[in-house]
């Protein structure tokens, strides 16, 4: 402020380094804050009026009355003015006495106030002020203004808060008034028109009875009644008019109002409910939702319930405008309903309108109906597209699950189901119908008479597996995933735990893919006998061991494990009880018998049995034959042993062998080669893998590397598709280079196919480059298409003096390396389809291949021709196959030197022949 009490006068000394002298000031009482600010505590107990009346005051300050009225106020009547010293004198006020004012005098003073200031300061005086005076008085309005305007907003906000709660607490009292007064004044109207019409049958009652003639009385009282009849009539139509009306305006008045209901009852119930519910339309619209969701049904009853009203409500109307029955207004009612055009003969006003009302309604209805009726349509077909029906079916096989091995694996089992005419396949996997569907058709392939149903769900679920009859399937097949090996194994593990929990049973066994050798025992413990596991991982591994050993065994296989060659069966033949086994052995013109299965030993199936074992009653055999039901046992042959070269296997000797990559079942691959190899062999081990993480995982694996004895380990660390890493590794001096599928890529077909074919031309052109070709063969004529590409000639000459074995999983890739002639092959994907579907069509060949592919027992092997035979000596296939079992070998099949594949069960068994050296045989041999 510019001027404040105490403040020091500039005029009063004019020397500034004159010393100033204190100021005496006049004695004076002790106030305290509340006779110094006597406003605040004033202001909170005087009305409202005297608040104004203050601020006011504060306005007209310059007058005397608005001085006095601030005197009065602030209560300085009671002391002297304190006044400094050095301002000069000062007169001494009388000291005034403030009383409390009466009403009246309240009253007054606003009257007062509410006059014109210009008429104030003409009727008063000013009077001489002191500056000091002026502003202290200044001083005290200003404490005063803040006090009384707060006042004034606080109490402006609690009278506005309070008009709100009323308005909010009274609101719903007006709704429900008006409602009231609407229906009073609807049944008053009512009221009225009945009061009227009875008056007017009281008049005619009246005039009936006047007359005394008795035949005008007849016809009077017929009158009478023709009246009576009419405004018993007028008065029902008038009761159906108010009817339609009070039927119309309720649905509007309860969507408006319907929110109110609750508060209602709660005050009819004098319960009062200050928690926050959820609004009545809110709740009856979610029920309706529920409703409509859960029961299919529902939103044909809400259709059905919807003509219903609209045929009752526009009947109502209609005998209310008409002049018909009642019921035939509902059957007009029906007609406009049924077919909008039959309003058009109506006549009058009224009627007209109800008529295009109803016909407006029916038209409305009808495209419901339309509606419901598409969609219903729309959605069975949307299920039977996206594979949701049911399937009806028996005596089929089902494939849970979705791989690459899929397509060969519906190949087969078509091939297997050819000699029946076609089967039934059912395919349910967690993809689309539809691209199920376009993934089996670019496969162009001629199923044979095989339906192949595709449906979409989860084997995981048991409504699903229902849905595809899974308890009268007479095989089921799970696939393994295109997850990783634990993941894949885990998934198996869980719908093995699905198919168990099958209420109705299962009526066929269980062919489950595995990844790994580690997780099959667990599968088996939860599936019981109704499981056979086919370790894929496994099965690849010991045959590419196998076929690294001996070149060419591979196609053996394939043409043995697919079904369009010969392939093993097992039946009972009970003519055949009491037959040796060497005589059974040639007692099948179409077939070579294989071992037996002995009923006596629980169903244990012999390979490759001693001559001297006699067959039992419920003994079966175990034969390599086309298909079951082309061979059966005929006449026992005269056969020819004759003289022939008692010639010795060779002893092993030590080979060195290349493992290019890292499998998951590495270790298990070691201990077979362990057991095959002769002491002294060298394993060399090249991949990306450390050194030391190597030993780690093979020791987790479970192989003891220091209890090795025929194998040493060599480690080398490198990538397979760099051609510098691979110069380093003596690849000329390899018996024979193994290429696997590295564990890093084998989720990914195409790349891991990629990588071997890579690494696979890669070792042939440096080993090429190393090693001699003076004494490589001449390339056969089959390949002279590729005479003008020296480096095809070159890896073919190459593939002559190492053995390569590369893992392809594609067929695709297969076709690549098979036509240039540079590796013998392993087609991964194609060898345990054929294994699935030969598990799946008799569940007992698993045990044959179990051990067929074991380091142990029985083994598919290649013997040379020298072993059975001399030069040019003319046999028939009996001769040789007598000659084998002097050998303990069953010979199964042969290829000629000249010739590309093998044949397995030759056709004319009995026929003569001239044999070549160079020939070479395929036999069962014990592995002694």
């Amino acid at each position: 402020m510019p001027d404040t009490i105490g403040a020091p006068n500039p005029n009063a000394n004019s020397n500034p380094n004159k010393r100033e002298r204190a100021p005496l000031l006049k004695k004076s009482k002790i106030i305290s804050d509340k006779i110094l600010f006597p406003a605040a505590s004033h202001v909170s107990s005087t009305p409202l009026s005297s608040a104004r009346f203050s601020s006011e005051s504060h306005n007209t300050y310059s007058t005397s009355t608005s001085e006095s009225s601030n005197d009065a106020k602030f209560g300085f009547g009671d002391r002297d003015y304190v006044y400094p010293s050095f301002l000069g004198p000062h007169t001494t006020r009388s000291r005034v006495n403030v009383k409390s004012t009466s009403k009246s005098q309240r009253n007054q003073l606003e009257l007062r106030d509410s006059m014109p200031s210009a008429k104030v300061e003409s009727k008063m005086k000013p009077k001489p002020k002191l500056k000091a005076e002026k502003d202290f008085n200044a001083l005290s309005v200003q404490i005063s203004n803040p006090a009384s305007s707060a006042l004034s907003g606080s109490t402006s906000a609690n009278s506005s808060n309070a008009r709100r709660a009323s308005g909010h607490r009274y609101s719903w009292i007006l709704y429900l008034l008006k409602f009231v007064c609407t229906l009073s004044v609807s049944h008053t109207v009512y009221l009225r028109n009945e009061v009227s019409k009875l008056q007017e049958e009281n008049i005619s009652l009246r005039r009936v009875c006047s007359h005394v003639d008795l035949a005008s009385a007849g016809i009077k009282e017929f009158e009478e009644v023709n009246s009576l009849v009419y405004f018993s009539t007028a008065g029902s139509r008038t009761v159906a008019l108010y009817m339609a009306v009070f039927i119309l305006v309720i649905p509007f008045a309860l969507y408006k109002y319907l929110d109110y209901l609750p508060r209602i009852i709660d005050l009819l119930k004098r319960k009062y409910t200050k928690k926050e519910e959820v609004p009545l339309k809110k709740r009856i619209a979610y029920v309706v939702d529920v409703c409509f969701s859960n029961y299919p049904y529902a939103k044909l009853l809400a259709l059905l319930f919807s003509t219903l009203f609209l045929i009752g409500y526009g009947g109502l109307a209609l005998y209310a405008v008409g002049d018909g029955s009642f019921t035939e207004a509902i059957w007009l009612s029906w007609s406009f309903v049924a077919d909008s055009g039959n309003h058009a003969e109506m006549v009058g006003a009224g009627p007209r309108i109800v008529s295009v009302l109803i016909s407006s309604g029916g038209m409305l209805i009808f495209a419901m109906m339309l509606g419901l009726v598409s969609d219903a349509i729309s959605e069975k077909v949307d299920s039977l597209r996206k594979g949701k029906s049911e399937v009806i079916e028996s005596n089929h096989i089902l494939v849970l699950g979705w791989s690459d091995k899929l397509g060969s694996l519906l190949k087969q089992l078509a091939i297997a189901n050819k000699s029946i005419g076609g089967g039934v396949v059912v395919v349910l996997a967690e993809r689309d119908k539809e691209e199920m569907e376009m993934d089996i058709a670019k496969l162009e392939f001629d199923f044979m008479g095989t339906s192949v149903i595709c449906r979409s769900g989860s084997p995981l679920i048991l409504a699903d597996l229902k849905k595809v009859s899974v308890s009268k399937a007479r095989a089921i097949i799970v696939l393994a995933s295109d997850e990783n090996a634990d993941q894949s194994d885990a998934r198996a593990l869980r719908v093995v735990l699905s198919l168990t929990g099958v209420r109705e049973g299962l009526r066929g066994h269980v062919v489950v893919e595995m990844s790994d050798l580690d997780n099959e025992p667990l599968v088996k413990l939860v599936g019981g006998e109704l499981i056979e596991t086919v370790v894929a991982h496994d099965v690849i591994g010991r045959l590419m061991i196998q076929c690294a050993l001996q070149p060419g065994l591979a196609q053996i296989w394939e043409d043995i494990l697919g079904f369009e060659n010969a392939e093993f069966y097992i039946k009972r033949w009970p003519q055949l009880d009491g037959a040796p086994f060497k005589d059974v052995l040639v007692l099948f013109p179409e077939a070579i018998p294989c071992g037996v299965k002995v009923a006596a030993d629980g169903g244990k199936i012999i390979i490759n049995p001693d001559d001297r074992y006699v067959l039992k009653e419920g003994d079966e055999v175990l034969v390599i034959a086309e298909d079951d039901d082309t061979y059966a046992p005929g006449l026992l042959p005269e056969v020819n042993k004759g003289l022939f070269p008692r010639i010795t296997d060779p002893p092993k000797y030590p080979e060195r062998i290349l493992f290019c990559g890292w499998r998951r079942d590495i270790d298990d691959m070691i201990m077979v080669l362990e057991a095959l190899l002769a002491p002294g062999s060298e394993l060399w081990m090249f991949n990306e893998v450390p050194e030391k993480d190597r030993e780690k995982k093979l020791t987790d694996g479970g192989l003891d590397i220091s209890g090795l004895e025929n194998i040493k380990l060599v480690h080398h660390v490198g990538n397979a598709v760099i051609r510098r890493h691979l110069e380093g590794l003596p690849l000329e001096t390899f018996d024979s280079i193994l290429i696997l599928a590295d564990e890093s890529v084998e989720d990914s077909i195409v790349h891991s196919d990629s990588r071997s074919l890579a690494t696979l031309l890669l070792i042939r052109d440096i080993q090429s480059k190393r090693l001699p070709n003076k004494d490589s063969r001449p390339i056969p004529l089959r390949h002279s298409v590729f005479s003008q590409s020296s480096w095809i000639r070159e890896m073919q000459q190459a593939s002559d003096r190492s053995i390569i074995i590369s893992e392809i999983l594609d067929s695709r890739t297969r076709n690549l390396v098979s036509v240039s002639r540079i590796s013998d092959y392993v087609l991964s994907n194609e060898l345990v389809s054929m294994a699935l579907a030969m598990v799946a069509e008799d569940k007992q060949i698993n045990r044959v291949l179990e051990e067929l592919f074991a380091e142990e027992g029985n083994e598919l092997c290649i013997k040379p021709a020298e072993f059975y035979l001399y030069e040019q000596e003319e046999l028939c296939f009996y001769d040789i196959m007598r000659r084998g079992r002097q050998r303990r070998e069953i010979v199964i099949g042969y290829r000629i030197a000249a010739a590309e594949r093998a044949v397995i069960n030759p056709a004319g068994k009995s026929k003569q022949r001239k044999w070549s050296l160079d020939d070479v045989f395929v036999v069962i041999s014990s592995g002694d």
